[in-house]
């Protein structure tokens, strides 16, 4: 009985319990040991990083100036094409001039002419400052008139020479 009781002391508890504990925390501290902390960033991924960001500076001027020059090729279509659109407009209007009847018309519409036998007369402005030129044999053309003080391509050419002729009298 006395083995017994020393078998079950406690004081020999005690040294198997401090003799267990301390092979645990040696097993844990040499499992830490055994397994470091890998990093998640390996060479082999920082070297993918540095060539995927050089790539990207690289290219960036690049890219850029190909978006700009992609804008500035639109831009001189555009205008090409307006230009285009321009030289029609002024042709048609040099084939226009080449009808003696369209040169005539406007000729009796801008300078306010008349035949020869023709009486032409001028109407006061209506209502809406548009006034209606005619001629004796009753054809109308309209001009734009403005009340207040008409610019030089909405007077007729012999006002403007009055005008002249006004001024020229008004001089010292």
């Amino acid at each position: 009985m006395a083995a017994d009781r020393d078998r079950f002391s406690t004081a020999t508890r005690l040294r198997a319990l401090g003799t267990q504990a301390a092979e645990r925390v040696y097993r844990a501290q040499n499992r830490r040991m055994r397994t470091p902390r890998r990093s998640r960033l390996t060479g082999r991924a920082a070297l993918l990083v540095l060539v995927l960001c050089s790539l990207v500076v690289a290219l960036a001027y690049p890219m850029r100036q190909y978006v700009s020059q992609r804008a500035e090729i639109a831009e001189q279509r555009r205008l090409v094409e307006e230009k285009r659109r321009r030289v029609e407009e002024l042709r048609d209007q040099k084939a226009r001039w080449q009808d003696p009847a369209y040169v005539e018309r406007m000729i009796r519409e801008h300078l306010l002419y008349v035949r020869p036998g023709e009486i032409g007369y001028t109407l006061p402005e209506d209502a809406d400052g548009r006034s209606a030129d005619r001629t004796s044999d009753g054809a109308a053309t309209r001009s734009r008139r403005s009340t207040s003080d008409p610019g030089p391509d909405d007077r007729a050419w012999y006002r403007h020479l009055w005008d002249g002729v006004d001024e020229a009298d008004r001089r010292p």
